[in-house]
C-alpha cells in the first residue's frame, strides 16, 4: 500500500490518497479547534492519543456488528480507512443534558435523558452546522429513507455498546456525534470516535474528560484524554 497525494486537510486530520481506490491513509494530526476554527491550539501527543483512541472503539464496534471504515492502525498517528461516499448529515445522539441541547431549550446541564434523544446537524462549517430534521435529510436528497434508517438504528446500537463500555471504566458517555457514508453501495460508519467527537464525564465526580476542557479553558486536555484511553485499556 503506498500513501499519495493529501485529498483533504480537516481541521484536525489529514486524507492521503493510496494506490488502492477503495483505500485512504487518515493522519490525526495535534491541531485542536474549537467553535468552528475560531479557536485553534496545537496539543503535543493529541494526534497520536486519537488515533489509537480511534482505532480501540471502531474495532469494539466491528466486533458488534457495526460496519466501520477503520481498516487497520499504519502507525502513531496514521491508519488505513476505506474510502467512503461521506453523507453530509451529523448524526447525535445525547444521553443526558449539555452542549447546544442547553442552550437551545435553556435547560440545566446533567439532566438524564431516558429514551436518549437523536438529532441531526448538516455538516456546513459556513453555516454552523445547522440543527435539520429527516424531511430535510430525503428532501434535499442528503440521504434517501432507507439509508437514514439504517444510520439511526447505527447510531442506536453504537450508543448501547459505548455506553456499557464506558460505564465500566467509570465513566458516563453523555453525547456524541456520528458521521456514515456509503462503501459499495453500504452504509458504513467513518470519520472517527475519540473524545474530540464526544462528552465523558467521570461517574462520581462529573468531571469532563472531553474536548469540553479546551472549550471551556480547564486544561489537561490531553491527560484527561489519556486517563479515559487507560480506563478503557487502549494501548497507548
Amino acid at each position: 500500500m503506498e500513501k499519495r497525494a493529501e485529498l483533504y486537510r480537516g481541521k484536525a486530520k489529514s486524507v492521503y490518497a493510496t494506490d488502492d481506490a477503495d483505500r485512504l491513509v487518515l493522519l490525526f494530526r495535534n491541531d485542536t479547534s474549537a467553535f468552528d476554527g475560531k479557536k485553534v491550539e496545537q496539543l503535543e501527543r493529541k494526534g497520536a492519543v486519537n488515533n489509537k483512541f480511534n482505532a480501540f472503539i471502531m474495532e469494539k464496534l466491528e466486533a458488534a456488528g457495526v460496519p466501520t471504515q477503520f481498516d487497520r492502525l499504519l502507525s502513531d498517528t496514521e491508519c488505513l480507512v476505506k474510502k467512503l461516499e461521506m453523507i453530509p448529515v451529523e448524526c447525535v445522539v445525547r444521553n443526558y443534558t449539555a452542549g447546544s441541547l442547553v442552550r437551545r431549550l435553556g435547560i440545566e446541564e446533567g439532566r438524564e435523558l431516558v429514551p436518549p434523544t437523536f438529532e441531526l446537524f448538516l455538516k456546513n462549517d459556513a453555516l454552523g452546522d445547522p440543527f435539520i430534521n429527516e424531511s430535510h435529510v430525503i428532501s434535499f436528497g442528503w440521504a434517501n429513507a432507507e439509508q437514514l434508517a439504517r444510520m439511526k438504528a447505527l447510531s442506536v446500537k453504537v450508543n448501547e455498546v459505548l455506553s456499557a463500555l464506558f460505564s465500566d471504566a467509570g465513566l458516563l458517555l453523555v453525547d456524541f456525534k456520528l458521521e456514515f457514508g456509503l462503501f459499495h453501495g453500504e452504509i458504513v460508519l467513518g470519520d472517527e470516535f475519540s473524545p474530540d467527537g464526544c462528552r465523558l464525564w467521570d461517574k462520581e465526580t462529573r468531571k469532563k474528560m472531553d474536548k469540553d476542557r479546551f472549550r471551556q479553558g480547564l486544561g489537561d486536555v490531553i491527560e484527561a484524554y489519556e486517563e479515559v484511553a487507560v480506563r478503557l485499556g487502549v494501548p497507548l
